[in-house]
């Protein structure tokens, strides 16, 4: 006959075998997290914190809060990082203007996010998760995006500007704004 406890000491077995895992997994990602903060590396927060390279590999950019130092360091991996891109997944002008991308500030924030989306996704090597294939289709929307909505006319292999009222330029548009108060304030029609 045999042994009606046996499942279960296997399925016992088999969890063991897993927290062994996870733990020796902890144990590498604790040693790394301590060799980076001994060496001021990134997200050490240590000397090196306030340098372009303490920036933690997946961290969001906001290129207009960065120092002209950070930008710089940076905005040199970016660039490779999307020109990279553009070879590996067969680009044409269409999708990504070879000759103007980096002059349209839309399309910058779309690869910024789409490569800080990158280095999450393939940034941990312990991750077997779906972040990857989560990137892949983050990737495909906003190339499509980038060609539909940001590019204008560049699509012919010169840069043209879109042609439209920049709105953070005139004073008087923005009092007007500020004077109307938010939707609902006293004494203002609500908005529909």
């Amino acid at each position: 006959m045999p042994d009606p406890l046996g499942p279960l000491f296997d399925a016992l077995e088999s969890i063991n075998n897993e927290l062994t895992g996870f733990a020796a997994r902890l144990a590498r990602l604790e040693d790394a997290g301590s060799v980076r903060r001994a060496a001021g590396g990134p997200g050490s927060g240590g000397e090196g914190a306030g340098e372009a390279g303490a920036r933690a590999p997946g961290a969001p950019v906001v290129w207009h809060k960065l120092s002209a130092d950070e930008r710089g360091a940076l905005w040199i991996e970016f660039a490779a990082w999307v020109v990279r891109m553009a070879d590996q997944y067969e680009l044409t002008t269409e999708q990504l203007p070879h000759a103007c991308w980096w002059e349209h500030g839309a399309v910058v924030a779309e690869l910024t996010a789409l490569w800080t989306g990158w280095e999450s996704a393939y940034g941990n090597e312990e991750d077997a998760a779906a972040g990857p294939y989560l990137w892949h289709d983050a990737w495909s929307r906003g190339i499509e995006r980038i060609g539909r909505m940001w590019l204008g006319e560049c699509t012919n292999g010169y840069h043209n500007e879109k042609s439209r009222t920049l709105w953070g330029t005139d004073p008087a548009y923005r009092k007007k704004i500020l004077d109307a108060g938010p939707p609902g304030a006293a004494g203002k029609p609500k908005a529909a």
